[in-house]
């Protein structure tokens, strides 16, 4: 898939923030671990990453229902099995397949589950984010993982029993897993060095409304009292998504619009927001929505800024890339750091495609940007998720039309893209076959351009 962009349009109108993605993706698994319906409200119906597990799940015997114009999904889960697919069934380009096997543990003591895809932010094949963490939860709650061809077969005859998981890294994922998989494990789980995220408390939230007994104590220590059966039906709405909020308000100072956006979680991006107001950007707020003009820039510019990327409540790795352009139009010198990601630089070269001269340069953990750049026009190429995003509003600011392949990495992450986008002014499209070969520069030109 390929976008073409006219850019030098700032955008106009209001947005409203999405459903999160990387708590939708979540809450949709741990719908699967009741016989009874489960209806999540502000769910992004549309994001890509969501129709492959709904897909898959599908497959696996779950009833989903969406209402893309409401935003909810409904899930009935009590016919769901653990089947064995052909190859091409199980191949599902998501990371957090894994999550989809304590649904079919509880059921019938077996789980077949696709290998974990996603985004290949780092080194080597998996993008330096391996399995092994999840395998360790497995086998800790008493199951025996067989890593076949082509997919992952977790057995536990008896069920899942509670156990003791102490994470080596704070993980996002291992932390999920461990919640859905010691919720219907029988007996007590103690989680330790736990990642608890904003999506991470939507997700216990959820368990809880369900029936799970979970306890958080501190900031990394979680206790399960599992169920040792199926849970109970729910209703929640899913959290607004922090990195979608950040992005707009990113567009709205590199574009110079008038943008008002709405359902903004300030409670779960406060340091972000502390980052650039410290660079010297003034965000009109109340308590759900941020108006952005370019009177919001104190000095008339972004000032040159040092930051890390790193755990929540910082600046996370998945941030990362918005702040790379938001130092682009600074009046200096800007180092944004990844200490989590190190490897996650890929982007940085199809970026530089849409920036009018060295103005980027990357390094293992550092990206330096030496502003005040100018984007232009370009064909550009996704490497991942947020990286696909950074060059996607990089060619929106350009004066001219650009091309940005592979860019369903983009909508992995955003809920309507494009018509959130046509809807401000901005112009996008969309298209799914790819162009002849040779034929991608050909669209760069436009007529009476």
């Amino acid at each position: 898939m390929y976008a073409v962009i006219d850019g030098a349009v700032p955008p106009a109108g209001t947005v409203r923030v999405s459903g999160a993605k990387n708590a939708a993706t979540r809450l949709l698994a741990a719908a699967l671990l009741t016989d009874e319906n489960v209806q999540l409200s502000n769910f992004p119906t549309r994001l890509v990453d969501v129709g492959h597990k709904i897909g898959f799940s599908r497959r696996t015997g779950a009833e989903i229902t969406i209402d893309d114009e409401a935003e909810t999904v409904t899930v009935s889960a009590s016919s769901l099995t653990s089947p064995v697919l052909s190859r091409d069934e199980f191949d599902v380009p998501i990371r957090t397949t894994y999550l989809l096997a304590a649904s079919q543990l509880v059921r019938t003591g077996i789980a077949r589950i696709p290998y974990p895809g996603g985004c290949p932010i780092g080194g080597g094949s998996a993008g330096a984010r391996g399995y092994d963490l999840h395998i360790m939860v497995w086998e800790q709650l008493g199951a025996a993982v067989t890593q076949r061809e082509d997919h992952i077969e977790i057995i536990a005859p008896r069920g899942l029993r509670g156990g003791t998981i102490n994470f080596p890294i704070t993980t996002v994922g291992g932390t999920e897993n461990a919640l859905l998989c010691a919720s219907v494990a029988r007996g007590q789980t103690q989680i330790f060095n736990a990642y608890i995220t904003p999506e991470v408390h939507d997700l216990i939230a959820l368990l809880r409304r369900m029936g799970a007994d979970v306890t958080v104590h501190g900031t990394s220590h979680i206790v399960v009292n599992g169920h040792a059966a199926t849970l109970s039906g729910a209703h929640m709405a899913v959290m607004p998504d922090r990195i979608e909020a950040l992005t707009w308000i990113v567009y709205a100072i590199l574009s110079g619009g008038n943008l008002t956006i709405e359902g903004v979680p300030f409670g779960s991006m406060e340091v972000p927001l502390i980052h650039l107001e410290q660079a010297g950007v003034d965000l009109f707020r109340n308590s759900t929505a941020v108006h952005v003009t370019p009177d919001c820039l104190t000095s008339g510019s972004v000032q040159p800024f040092e930051l890390a990327c790193g755990a929540h409540p910082g600046v996370i790795s998945d941030m990362q890339a918005f702040y790379v352009l938001v130092g682009l139009v600074g009046a200096g010198t800007s180092r944004i750091y990844d200490y989590r990601y190190p490897e996650r630089i890929a982007f940085v070269s199809e970026l530089a495609k849409l920036v009018d001269g060295p103005h980027l340069e990357a390094e293992r953990g550092k990206i330096t940007t030496h502003g005040p750049a100018r984007f232009r026009p370009g064909l550009a190429d996704s490497t991942d998720l947020r990286g696909s995003m950074a060059v996607v509003l990089a060619a929106l600011c350009s004066d001219g039309r650009s091309v940005i392949t592979n860019v369903q990495m983009a909508l992995r992450g955003y809920n309507d893209l494009a018509g959130k986008l046509t809807s401000l002014g901005s112009r996008i499209s969309l298209f799914d076959e790819a162009p002849a070969a040779g034929s991608l520069r050909d669209l760069l030109v436009t007529d009476g351009r």
